[in-house]
């Protein structure tokens, strides 16, 4: 149960969290893509367990702990995000109550070849014994990292137990407009974007036999003669919980883990919970963020964890497709162990 403090420390952390990922989009256009470095921007600068961290990343990174470190000055808490140590930093003194969990960058191959925005994501959660869990999460906020040819860029946010915010930034002078946030209504994926994440080596066969299964139950048959269904393979796990909650996906399902065990591969690279931690925010607009059993999508907030989840515009929606999907998983022996 929340506490009337902890709902204050997740009102006041919104603008702390908005002003870190105005500083990593002012800091990419400064210094990777304003130029249109691209070879630059590209650069392997550490190829750690978890990912590789690219010269892009490390822009961001720089802008994320000078904003801690001035943090710190009031409030301990704990960082937790890629690229640093997997136990985290703690900024501040005495013992961490909340955690920090950041992605600077999610989205990160799209944006330096400048082809597709990404997203800088965080959150801050309630921290007791050393351990924090996605439900942990007290607000939530998700700033969208425009590539060169964009004017604006979208800002959202959520404090738990609220309503979805968000604002559209224009990028020449600074002005902000409201954004709604507002996820479709249709409680069918036809004729909608519907994705079953497929983005890298490995697992595709098995990937796509599932789709098209899940696909075909949920739509009652293929009508060859027609495109019902689209697909956005956008590589970036926080871009497209934003596009559902906004209204542009109905239906996003990342099995990447399930996918890679059943296959004999448990540390692959997937989703982490520094992917997903901005679950809130769709959450907090009237979509269904939950594993894809239908468990809660609850998974600690670290930097290993591999997180499989679906993304629903809304409960009508995950009512239809909710049986058709549990049945395609026992079909194709697919479960978190």
């Amino acid at each position: 149960m929340r506490t009337t403090a902890e709902d204050e420390q997740g009102r006041r952390w919104v603008p702390r969290l908005l002003e870190v990922q105005r500083d990593v989009r002012e800091a990419l256009r400064r210094a990777s893509c304003a130029r249109g470095d691209l070879e630059r921007a590209s650069e392997v600068v550490r190829d750690d367990d978890g990912d590789t961290i690219f010269a892009i990343d490390v822009d961001a990174e720089e802008a994320l702990l000078r904003r801690c470190e001035a943090w710190g000055r009031d409030t301990c808490f704990r960082l937790v995000a890629e690229g640093l140590d997997p136990g985290g930093i703690v900024f501040g003194s005495g013992e961490p109550e909340l955690r920090l969990i950041v992605d600077p960058i999610d989205g990160t191959r799209g944006l330096m070849f400048d082809k597709r925005s990404a997203w800088s994501l965080g959150a801050i959660a309630r921290e007791r014994d050393g351990e924090a869990r996605l439900t942990d999460v007290l607000a939530a906020a998700m700033t969208e990292l425009p590539t060169t040819r964009q004017g604006h860029a979208d800002v959202l946010w959520a404090v738990r137990g609220g309503t979805a915010e968000g604002r559209r930034v224009h990028l020449g002078d600074g002005r902000e407009v409201e954004a709604p946030v507002r996820p479709s209504r249709a409680t069918t994926i036809r004729h909608g974007f519907a994705t079953v994440c497929s983005f890298f080596q490995g697992g595709k066969e098995l990937t796509a036999r599932f789709e098209e299964d899940l696909i075909g139950a949920v739509l009652g048959g293929w009508d060859h003669r027609k495109a019902e269904v689209y697909v956005d393979h956008y590589i970036s796990s926080g871009g497209q919980l934003a596009e559902v909650a906004l209204g542009r996906d109905r239906f996003v399902l990342d099995l990447r883990p399930w996918v890679h065990r059943a296959l004999g591969f448990d540390g692959t690279l997937c989703s982490k919970p520094y992917d997903v931690c901005t679950a809130l925010v769709a959450q907090a607009a009237g979509c269904v963020v939950e594993a894809p059993d239908g468990a809660p999508l609850d998974p600690p907030l670290d930097v290993t964890t591999n997180v499989a989840f679906v993304a629903y515009a809304n409960e009508g929606l995950a009512e239809v497709v909710r049986p058709h999907l549990f049945d395609a998983l026992r079909r194709h022996g697919l479960g978190p162990g």
